[in-house]
């Protein structure tokens, strides 16, 4: 398989052309170090360094000013969160002579969430996160839907276009983890999943929390991902699982540092209704649901109901993964009244332009799947941008103003 472009890539290139340090992270296995290596070789020359080498690792911990002060010119040090040390160090070196580029790291634990780490590179350090490919990435394409959404032109759909639904259901159980897209057979993939899942659990989390005992976390995921796309309960998982809040809340916390979990803030009017509200789950990957909840085709087909939950994730992954290298770069939110009313994703830009998106497993648009959308529009006012229906149709059809139903493959077929 020919190495894919991946479409964060400018971004990255463009922050180390201003910025003296430059973090890439993410969860495992998404491709951080092929990005990071594959930049230094053409457009950033730079040494390589990885803290997933014992050796290397030890002697970073052991000094890390004077491990940093033996390489001249431009650095990357890969998988950073092992050696946390290292960053003062950093901040020491950049204090001294503020090089644009001089350092690109990645790390596979969000370090703005360890603590005391988040401070030492203020101000002198910009943030991306890597996730999976894209639908547009695997197809080598760059999406522009954010920005299409938010401009004031009308929506480019290509002519003659149409994804068959069974084509959308391999895509959304599949995922884009690049080594799964490798992978042709799905036992193959299983099997990809559970060494992943064995890697993260048993290295990653114990060496970044130090935790002895993991025996509890495969359930807690598998919960998680059959929850995908509903609100999160600490008082319900507790009680599925059997563990005390504290504990849950705290494995929480870690699979979101490792990018596994990714809590969607809710959208209110009223900022300070937004931080009392509860956050809906999502996992960085449908193909990961997809395996911890040994969702396959057949039991799709058997019963449509099942692939609801997993069809919002990957939508809203796929919002999230476009969000990263658009122009708008806007924020990302779900709504939800006490009544029922829902927008599955809000989005907000910097300005406070809005545009929702609902989601929708059927074929069908029915005028009551407008509510959430309608009542979002009378609350926004003149901020709002656009309402749109994403479903498992093939017509593009409007429903009054600024209402759209598209079919799901808009997502990476909407040019700006």
């Amino acid at each position: 398989m020919d190495l894919l472009k991946r479409n964060i890539a400018g971004r990255l290139i463009e922050a180390l052309s201003d910025t003296p340090v430059v973090l890439l992270h993410g969860s495992r296995q998404t491709g951080k170090s092929t990005l990071v290596q594959d930049i230094s070789r053409d457009e950033h020359s730079a040494s390589y360094v990885t803290f997933d080498d014992v050796t290397t690792m030890g002697a970073a911990k052991r000094d890390p000013l004077g491990f940093l002060e033996a390489y001249n010119g431009p650095l990357i040090l890969d998988e950073v969160q092992r050696v946390p040390e290292i960053l003062v160090a950093i901040k020491t070196l950049v204090d001294r002579q503020r090089t644009p580029g001089r350092f690109l790291l990645t790390g596979s634990a969000n370090v703005l969430l360890l603590p005391k780490l988040s401070e030492s590179l203020t101000g002198r350090m910009e943030v991306l996160t890597l996730w999976p490919f894209s639908q547009g990435e695997i197809e080598s394409r760059q999406e522009t839907f954010i920005d299409a959404v938010f401009s004031e032109r009308k929506l480019a759909y290509p002519s003659g276009w149409s994804m068959d639904r069974v084509d959308l259901i391999a895509r959304v159980l599949r995922g884009g983890y690049p080594e799964i897209i490798q992978r042709k057979t799905q036992p193959r993939r299983t099997a990809w999943f559970e060494a992943y899942l064995t890697t993260v659990i048993h290295r990653e989390l114990r060496d970044l929390a130090n935790i002895e005992y993991l025996t509890e976390l495969p359930r807690l995921l598998r919960l998680l991902a059959a929850r995908a796309g509903s609100q999160l309960n600490y008082t319900e998982i507790s009680g599925s699982v059997g563990l005390p809040q504290t504990t849950v809340k705290r494995y929480l916390s870690l699979l979101e540092t490792l990018y596994l979990l990714i809590p969607l803030p809710a959208w209110a009017p009223n900022l300070g209704k937004r931080l009392i509200k509860r956050p809906k789950i999502l996992l960085n990957d449908s193909g990961l649901i997809a395996h911890l909840t040994r969702l396959d085709e057949r039991q799709v087909e058997k019963d449509a109901t099942l692939f609801g939950p997993v069809l919002e994730n990957f939508v809203a992954m796929e919002t999230r993964k476009q969000i990263s290298w658009s122009r708008t770069r806007p924020s990302m939110y779900h709504f939800r009244t006490r009544t029922g009313a829902e927008v599955d994703l809000v989005l907000e830009s910097p300005s406070g332009d809005l545009v929702g998106i609902e989601i929708k497993a059927a074929a069908r648009v029915r005028n009551g799947d407008l509510r959430g959308l309608e009542l979002l529009r009378e609350l926004a006012g003149k901020r709002f941008r656009r309402g749109i229906i994403l479903y498992t149709g093939k017509e593009r059809i409007p429903f009054g103003k600024d209402l759209y139903a598209l079919p799901i493959d808009s997502l990476w077929q909407i040019g700006a």
